[in-house]
């Protein structure tokens, strides 16, 4: 029997597209199901000015197919030489939606990130005056911590100080992986939110390690325990408007990944949301979907909803994904979730 669900049209609220090549080939996955999308910054070099930010998003739109409409929302890439009144202008002219915190180390094209929090406290300060929000990329990078704590280190040690320095400052914790991450989120006011991937609601570190390294698996923040998963899955699923869809969909070529110091990320942005009714269906909460995927993301970053709609239909047999994404640069494998999905996007 066909089931069909039809929802206001999503938003992805951390995304990666690159450049060159690799933006070329990509986009076209991402506006194909999303109206919108925060774009991350960091590229190399990474995306520090409202003139780079602006260079960036003109580069995108002119990457667009022809008939495809999508909104790139632009960010600045924090640093500890990022000016406050550069910021603040790229926030009024409607540039940028938000500036984003790697400290640095932390992940792919992090190097330029943040050491010495100190010294972006008068950027913070300002982005808490005109409500901007900060994305950050929640993890330590102390070589003394065990990778699958640094997320919770990072909320005691660095977020939560930061927070209850600067009052009125709108954090976004993006793709968070743990218990730690959503109980921080519900015991805080409105002006916290968090982003949750499509693949962290569906693998567990076991996936990644068990029975053979799987590099296509492997990402940053790293997949943690089960118990981390049925939470995130708890949280994306509970209607709660304190978390919404960032898919960071990253793609890397194959040999990036599959190599002897492969690059971290998932590629998701084909399937997203075939994957998303699967895991909301499974956990009986459809009705939920749409909160998370198209109306809180927005009400967090003060925006409309998109005024389109999308329709997923539920079908009798397994839906078929392309396996690899076809780039000059050398093919990006799709992320595959190990179990057949029924779910298909109509419009």
């Amino acid at each position: 029997m066909t089931q069909s669900l039809t929802i206001a049209r999503p938003d992805d609220w951390h995304l990666h597209l690159r450049d060159s090549a690799m933006l070329k080939a990509v986009l076209p996955e991402t506006a194909r199901h999303f109206d919108r999308a925060i774009i991350m910054p960091n590229l190399v070099p990474p995306v520090v000015t409202s003139a780079q930010a602006a260079a960036y998003r003109d580069r995108i739109l002119s990457a667009l197919p022809e008939g495809m409409a999508f909104e790139p929302l632009m960010t600045l890439y924090l640093t500890e030489d990022t000016d406050p009144e550069d910021v603040a202008a790229a926030h009024n002219s409607g540039l940028i939606k938000a500036v984003k915190l790697y400290p640095a180390g932390a992940t792919t094209n992090s190097a330029s990130g943040v050491g010495d929090f100190n010294k972006v406290r008068a950027v913070l300060e300002k982005m808490a005056e005109i409500g901007l929000p900060l994305c950050v990329h929640g993890e330590v990078t102390d070589q003394d911590i065990d990778i699958f704590d640094r997320e919770a280190v990072f909320i005691d040690r660095v977020l939560d100080p930061i927070r209850r320095a600067t009052p009125g400052l709108r954090v976004v914790m993006e793709h968070i992986t743990t218990s730690n991450g959503v109980d921080y989120v519900k015991s805080q006011a409105a002006d916290l939110g968090a982003t949750i991937t499509t693949h962290h609601l569906i693998i567990n570190r076991n996936h990644l390690l068990v029975g053979g390294i799987k590099p296509h698996y492997y990402c940053l923040p790293v997949a943690k325990r089960e118990s981390h998963r049925l939470a995130l899955r708890a949280a994306a699923t509970s209607g709660d408007a304190r978390f919404f869809l960032g898919t960071d969909s990253a793609p890397h070529t194959d040999p990036n990944k599959e190599s002897a110091c492969g690059c971290a990320g998932c590629f998701t942005a084909t399937n997203t949301m075939p994957l998303l009714a699967h895991v909301f269906e499974e956990d009986g909460a459809l009705s939920t979907l749409e909160n998370f995927v198209s109306r809180n993301g927005p009400a967090f970053y003060h925006l409309p909803v998109n005024a389109g709609s999308m329709t997923l239909t539920k079908q009798d047999a397994p839906a078929s994904f392309p396996t690899k994404i076809e780039t000059e640069d050398g093919p990006v494998t799709v992320f595959d979730p190990g179990f057949d999905v029924f779910w298909t996007v109509d419009t």
